[in-house]
């Protein structure tokens, strides 16, 4: 974004203040940081993983969700101009023209497209390189990230400035041929600098009394969020009297977990994701192995474990006293077969 000129001075004209020549300065710098990133031809951005605290399934159908950030797991890219030539893309899954990609970058080439004509770019031809330390398939939010990380990235290579309805846009478009139907909630939580509250599209800060220590177990098997939002509906569709019952209970729990989050209460946060992961159950979207580390975790001494995400497969959330514990309890999921585990800590705010 250009900065307005610096005000003039002469004749009938004050000269500027301290105040106002150092936010000119500043203006002006950040638009030397936008001309060096156009003039070098390439533009940076990054995003982050997010993990479903509360609501998962049920916030497609209109309830409030809670989502916690991983800013351990994160993904960068990195666009370069390259004039004539087709869209490439270069990652850990493929190397190649956006025309010869497989089905799976789809969701990517799309958020290249909307991001650089968000920013005013005609054409993509650009080359896009992801390294991404998020784990595909997990239910953390892989493809909100990539997308997000794309945003930021085309918005660099040019000086653009993304507002944030514009930056959520290219986040969902990418999100809606990834997952067909999205709630929203990926998008907003993998650019949150903490926990969040999302409810039918509206997202606020949550706060949190203490902090919260989590290990995330893999359970080695992805898992499909397109698949297991459709067996719910299919499910809800059959007997939705039973259905409703227990999305309108996982409702309940995101939105009593927000005082719990304020008081930064873990044996009452933890009874709640207990309560959820059988819910969860309930309606189809756990799976033996998933259970098995839930069970692994409350053995260990968890305050509570679950699933995140869509399920089917993915991730196990378990919630440790201390970071001390959370070793143990790393260690007792991977003895019970989780593929790798990672350790974070939710700051108090």
């Amino acid at each position: 974004m250009n900065p307005s000129l610096p005000p003039r001075t002469g004749p009938g004209t004050a000269a500027p203040s301290a105040a106002a020549a150092s936010a000119a300065a500043s203006a002006a710098a950040t638009a030397t940081a936008a001309e060096a990133a156009h003039e070098r031809g390439h533009g940076i951005g990054s995003a982050h993983a997010k993990a479903i605290l509360f609501g998962e399934h049920a916030v497609v159908y209109g309830a409030p969700a809670i989502a916690v950030p991983l800013h351990q797991l994160e993904v960068e890219t990195r666009i370069r101009s390259t004039p004539g030539h087709e869209l490439r893309i270069e990652s850990e899954l493929f190397a190649g023209t956006a025309s010869s990609a497989p089905e799976r970058l789809r969701p990517v080439i799309t958020a290249v497209r909307a991001a650089l004509a968000a920013v005013g770019r005609p054409d993509d031809q650009v080359q896009l390189r992801v390294r991404s330390a998020i784990p595909h398939g997990r239910g953390l939010g892989s493809s909100a990230a990539v997308a997000a990380a794309v945003a930021r990235a085309a918005a660099d290579l040019t000086g653009a400035e993304l507002g944030a309805d514009a930056f959520h846009e290219i986040v969902q478009q990418a999100e809606r041929v990834a997952h067909g139907n999205p709630s929203g909630i990926d998008a907003r939580a993998v650019a949150a600098a903490g926990p969040i509250r999302f409810h039918e599209g509206r997202v606020c800060a949550t706060g949190v009394g203490a902090p919260l220590t989590f290990v995330l177990a893999d359970s080695g098997r992805p898992g499909s969020t397109a698949e297991a939002v459709a067996g719910v509906r299919e499910r809800r569709a059959a007997d939705p009297v039973a259905m409703d019952r227990a999305l309108a209970q996982l409702s309940e729990l995101a939105e009593g977990s927000v005082l719990d989050l304020e008081l930064g209460d873990r044996p009452a946060l933890g009874a709640r994701m207990l309560q959820a992961h059988e819910l969860l159950g309930r309606i189809g979207v756990s799976t033996v192995r998933l259970d098995a580390l839930v069970d692994a975790a409350r053995a260990a001494g968890a305050h509570g474990a679950k699933l995140t995400g869509g399920g089917l497969g993915g991730c196990v959330l378990a919630l440790a006293d201390s970071e001390q514990q959370a070793e143990h309890i790393a260690l007792a999921l991977r003895a019970a077969g989780a593929r790798r585990t990672w350790t974070t800590t939710v700051a108090a705010s």
